[in-house]
């Protein structure tokens, strides 16, 4: 793992512990603080700099989204907080820095019809050849459980065989972002194929010790970016790869992994209203099956496009975009 360089080095490790402690996630914490560590060492920073205007100078020249940049700045907010605290400076120096005004943002939903052609085009792609063939397959499934049970990327990666209960089609998902464990149904047909691949693989490699429910190799699990890569390779298989637009302050998303996730809450929401049902009193398990801390983050959900509004909206400003 990369070591902080600048002259907080030390500081910014004892905040990374003391928020371990806490219990709390640190990949986030660590890319703030190895933004603020290399942009110390660009401008050859040192004690007398930590002042509002050095880090009005660090706001101004981070070329990302609004959001992104108040997120780094809240992290480091905090940091100083803790500083201010163990009696290492005596002032927070952004604690009077406004947040940016942050952008609305449209993800890509797939409908359910595209969602089948997706699965479909990744099935196409597994090769047959001993050496490859389980880790496509593997792959397939770590995709299907984003689209059919609305899971974050790194979920069905770090789950163990024992997490699957085969007996009531169940998983149990330990330590997802919001520090919460829990247990969700799953569709027959996935519950199936989970079924299936691990008897090929016992089948394939005869002892198994590899503990994670979807293996790279016998030795190792799946990392995220070869999903990705598998992902985007069957996106652009049928048709859908488009890219990310920014029109005024809404941006529009291209196809990620994660849209998956938004695609099957949404695409869930829907269905519930179709039936005749209210959206509104189905948040809570929708939040409950997601891992949500608060029914907030799924609330978003009522107000996002399902994919044949998102497609209109999109067709509609690409027209305006043409012709003024």
């Amino acid at each position: 793992m990369n070591r902080f360089e600048s002259f907080l080095a030390q500081q910014f490790e004892g905040y990374m512990d003391y928020r371990h402690q806490l219990g709390y996630d640190t990949d986030n914490l660590r890319w703030a603080l190895k933004t603020v560590d290399r942009y110390l060492l660009t401008q050859n920073a040192g004690p007398k700099d930590l002042t509002p205007a050095f880090f009005l100078s660090l706001q101004a020249d981070l070329h990302t989204q609004n959001k992104s940049i108040n997120r780094l700045l809240c992290c480091t907010r905090k940091l100083f907080e803790y500083l201010l605290r163990i009696e290492y400076c005596r002032d927070n120096p952004l604690r009077d820095i406004p947040w940016l005004p942050e952008e609305n943002y449209i993800p890509f939903i797939f409908s359910p019809t595209q969602i089948d052609r997706l699965l479909d085009a990744v099935c196409r792609c597994l090769r047959k050849t001993s050496k490859y063939f389980l880790q496509d397959l593997g792959s397939y499934l770590a995709i299907l459980l984003l689209a059919r049970c609305g899971m974050r990327i790194y979920e069905p990666l770090r789950l163990k065989r024992h997490h699957f209960r085969a007996d009531d089609d169940t998983l149990y998902i330990e330590k997802t972002k919001f520090k919460k464990d829990r247990l969700i149904p799953i569709p027959t047909a996935v519950a199936a194929e989970i079924a299936n691949y691990l008897a090929v693989r016992r089948m394939l490699w005869g002892t198994d010790t590899n503990a994670y429910l979807l293996a790279m190799s016998k030795e190792k699990p799946f990392y995220d970016e070869f999903i990705r890569r598998r992902f985007h390779q069957a996106v652009g298989d049928i048709g859908l790869k488009c890219p990310r637009q920014t029109i005024g302050n809404t941006n529009i998303g291209a196809p990620v992994p994660h849209c998956l996730r938004h695609s099957f809450a949404v695409n869930t929401l829907k269905r519930i209203k179709a039936q005749g049902k209210s959206a509104q009193h189905a948040l809570p398990v929708l939040a409950a099956y997601l891992g949500h801390s608060e029914y907030k983050h799924t609330a978003k959900y009522l107000k996002l496009f399902d994919a044949e509004h998102r497609h209109q909206l999109t067709n509609f400003i690409n027209t305006q975009k043409h012709n003024p």
